[in-house]
């Protein structure tokens, strides 16, 4: 899409705004049916078909609402599985990325020498909507997943 704030618009609103359309051009005798006017509504969004912009808006409603403070959540850090729950969280930007801090059930020993160690309890680290980080290891393994 090519405008952020048309990713806080609702499905059903947006249906809603297509049959008013429909009954509109109606009223000036041009007859415009309910899917077609989908389809112009999601062309004026920026979208190529109706299909497009519907799916993009359930991948972000679903996103937006899946992290919140103090849920507890799974997933690896550094390659290293863990349990915990959610300190902190904020949006960054319009690309739907979030900068969370995981607070840890057990410390995690990040470093794989056995001549020392470093011990994390807690975490912040930017996710996608996938809920991985875009940063990635030597390797390319996200710095930090989270499971669905």
């Amino acid at each position: 899409m090519t405008s952020n704030k048309n990713s806080d618009c609702d499905i059903s609103a947006l249906k809603a705004q297509a049959r008013r359309l429909s009954a509109a051009m109606a009223e000036d005798g041009v007859s415009v049916s309910h899917s077609r006017a989908l389809e112009l509504i999601a062309r004026q969004l920026g979208e190529r078909d109706w299909n497009t912009l519907s799916a993009r808006l359930k991948s972000r409603s679903g996103a937006a609402q899946e992290l919140s403070l103090g849920q507890r959540v799974r997933g690896a850090y550094l390659g290293h599985p863990f349990e915990g729950r959610v300190k902190g969280l904020r949006e960054i930007g319009s690309a739907g990325h979030r900068e969370v801090t995981v607070a840890f059930d057990a410390p995690i020993d990040v470093v794989s020498s056995d001549s020392f160690s470093s011990h994390r309890t807690q975490v912040s680290c930017v996710l996608d909507r996938d809920r991985r980080s875009p940063r990635k290891t030597s390797d390319g393994a996200p710095i930090l997943t989270l499971e669905a």
